[in-house]
């Protein structure tokens, strides 16, 4: 840190100590903090810097395209929603994607938000940019059918609104087209509501008062004129109202001269002109006011403004030097919504799908790490239960938001997980009813010779089972014929082979998981041909997870620990620096993507053989990391230090971060360790 950095830190942490020992309200205190900011936010010092590039070695980042999938992509399924659903969702909606005569002059011609998007680049490992859109692609606000087809996407997942941004510049619009579809179009019926953005627009993207573009002249006549012009959108019988009033909100109310008085004037005119009472709201984007306070009816919540967060920023591994944003835990700011009280003032509970505005302020962006549509849906199944305690009559939940794409706070589908925010909105208001409660085996066969053998030891258990094999294409048709054979009729999932037997694993895991399912046992057809024990190493590893003596009290152990997290064979629990030389930097890259601490080297252990027990809720930090399959080295006979070998080291990681255990098979069944360490591990030589 150098004098200037210094000093400029030293003056920032005195000014804001004095500004929270001065006695004033709420408003005025939010009113001078944007004040400050806009005027003097050079003076806000620097947050922590990531860890700079080191050495020559393997840099986590896509090389070929940005447009891959992951583990986690879901498709789009069409599903009935429940007749009642709990609760309405209103998705907050930005009418940027189509080209104005401003924006040509201001930002160059044919520019759309879809520029920022695309411009966007990682500036550190396991940074998603960009981000790009799937099923409804780069698409055109002008055109009706886009909106449409928004609409009905947003009908069958169960988003029961659009907050549309409205522009309003003292008599003048921007980006108004797409409402204007909607108000001519009766067909277009899903409701909307107007969020007047009130902000002046300067060349800075997020409101403040530096280099202006268009300004905003409030004033008295401001007041009535904006409401005139809106009063043929609050009339629309598709507009959303509460309690029969139509619903209006504010962005930053605190920039309005006298929100009091500009609320009266509205409510007078739209009295005077049968329109009726109106329903007021402000967003909590930058203020927190009691909404009464300044003549509203209620206030919305808008995570992620308005949070106060400790940065991760340091413990990210930067691609770009200079990269001077700042990174935050995402779930931290989920945690922190789903523990707040209740405010003693009405407050419309809002979620968070995701945020990285990268984008709009390329190497300085702020960026929410570890967003998960699992982590989203429980998150808005708690607003929604928050909804309905504040207001039984007319429960809302704000989300932000429908297409926030340059913000990263999206729920269209995009190229990298499809249709699995939109999935988790529709989980949260209809949860999974679990149809099959049987714990499930999950084989991954490649040495095809061997799946006949694996099969009949789980019918020798005496467990009812629910199977499903992974495979490659060359050997799907070996394996058919053999369940063929067999006169069963298991699941098979077929898969590039890529990743070993972790990679089809981890994209079942993720599926049963969703689907409610609860233990797995994970066997591979294990052969190991680098070694003349390889048969060996797997029969000794079923016989202690499988064996009729063994299976049906591993198995009564999870449903009476509930932290028991996974159950590994007995001797083959070894302590994580085996092989750690080929190992170490992939570990430590896939700790710092899940978001958990650091492994310790001379006493974590990991599971040898990849074959165990699993509660999934165990691997959700890893599942959640939604790992892309680039990340997967193309298959060349490796025998250590690929990715596939680091998820196997990190599975007891995951287990741990989430306060769960794991134990040997001996120990949960009553049985001695065998002489657990007292020799060699014989399937392997250890590595320094």
């Amino acid at each position: 840190m150098n004098v200037t950095d210094l000093g400029r830190r030293c003056l920032f942490r005195l000014l804001r100590a004095g500004f929270r020992l001065t006695p004033m309200p709420t408003a005025t205190r939010d009113k001078w903090r944007q004040r400050f900011l806009d005027r003097h936010g050079s003076l806000v010092p620097q947050g922590p810097q990531g860890q700079l590039p080191v050495g020559t070695g393997r840099m986590h980042r896509p090389l070929r395209h940005a447009g891959g999938r992951a583990i986690g992509y879901v498709p789009y399924r069409s599903k009935a929603l429940p007749a009642a659903l709990p609760a309405r969702l209103v998705a907050f909606y930005l009418p940027q994607f189509h080209p104005i005569p401003e924006n040509d002059s201001w930002w160059g011609r044919g520019f759309t938000e879809w520029a920022n998007v695309t411009r966007a680049l990682p500036q550190f490992e396991g940074h998603v940019q960009p981000r790009l859109p799937g099923a409804l692609g780069f698409y055109d606000l002008r055109h009706a059918e886009v909106m449409r087809s928004q609409m009905q996407l947003a009908s069958e997942y169960g988003v029961g609104a659009f907050c549309t941004y409205f522009y309003w510049f003292a008599g003048k619009t921007l980006l108004e087209a797409p409402l204007q579809a909607w108000l001519d179009d009766a067909s277009l019926s899903l409701p909307i509501c107007l969020c007047w953005a009130n902000e002046n627009w300067s060349r800075r993207w997020d409101g403040r008062a530096e280099d202006i573009l268009i300004g905003q002249k409030h004033s008295a006549e401001d007041d009535i004129a904006f409401i005139e012009y809106v009063s043929r959108y609050l009339r629309d019988p598709r507009y959303l109202r509460v309690d029969g009033k139509p619903m209006l909100l504010v962005y930053r109310p605190s920039l309005l001269p006298d929100p009091r008085a500009t609320a009266q004037r509205w409510r007078e005119w739209c009295r005077a002109q049968g329109i009726g009472e109106l329903h007021l709201a402000y967003v909590q984007s930058f203020d927190r006011v009691d909404p009464r306070d300044i003549g509203f009816d209620a206030a919305v919540e808008f995570p992620p403004n308005n949070t106060s967060l400790t940065p991760v920023t340091s413990k990210q591994r930067l691609i770009n030097p200079d990269y001077r944003g700042d990174i935050f835990d995402w779930r931290m700011l989920a945690k922190q919504a789903t523990t707040a009280s209740d405010p003693t003032y009405p407050l419309y509970p809002g979620v968070n799908a995701g945020w990285d505005n990268e984008p709009r302020r390329s190497g300085r962006g702020r960026v929410y790490l570890h967003a998960s549509p699992r982590g989203y849906r429980d998150w808005l199944q708690q607003a929604v239960k928050t909804a309905c305690r504040r207001m039984p009559r007319m429960p809302l939940v704000f989300i932000n938001a429908w297409n926030e794409w340059a913000e990263g706070a999206v729920l269209e589908p995009d190229n990298r997980l499809g249709h699995a925010w939109l999935e988790a909105t529709r989980s949260a208001l209809a949860p999974v009813v679990v149809a099959d409660t049987r714990p499930c085996a999950v084989i991954h066969a490649w040495y095809v010779d061997v799946l006949e053998e694996m099969l009949q030891d789980l019918d020798r258990s005496g467990i009812t089972w629910r199977t499903v094999i992974t495979t490659a294409p060359e050997r799907e048709k070996q394996v058919r014929d053999c369940v063929a054979r067999l006169g069963l009729d298991p699941q098979i999932e077929v898969f590039e082979n890529r990743g070993r037997d972790v990679l089809p694993f981890l994209h079942v895991a993720n599926r049963l998981l969703d689907e409610g399912a609860q233990v797995v046992l994970k066997l591979h057809t294990k052969r190991s041909t680098h070694r003349n024990d390889g048969d060996q190493w797997r029969r000794e590893l079923v016989e202690k997870l499988l064996s009729p003596a063994r299976a049906e009290r591993i198995l009564e152990a999870f449903e009476q620990h509930a932290d028991l997290g996974l159950v590994a064979a007995e001797g083959h629990l070894q302590p994580l620096h085996y092989f750690w030389g080929a190992n170490e930097a992939n570990v430590y890259y896939l700790s710092s993507r899940l978001g958990i601490a650091a492994p310790s080297v001379d006493s974590d252990q990991f599971i040898a053989g990849t074959m165990f027990w699993a509660r999934l809720e165990a691997l959700r930090p890893l599942l959640d990391a939604h790992l892309d399959l680039w990340e997967f080295e193309d298959e060349s006979g490796q025998v250590d230090g690929t990715m596939a070998h680091a998820v196997e080291r990190i599975f007891t990681q995951s287990a741990t971060s989430i306060g769960m255990t794991t134990q040997s098979a001996a120990r949960v069944c009553g049985l001695p360790e065998a002489g657990e360490g007292a020799a060699p591990y014989p399937y392997a030589q250890r590595s320094g």
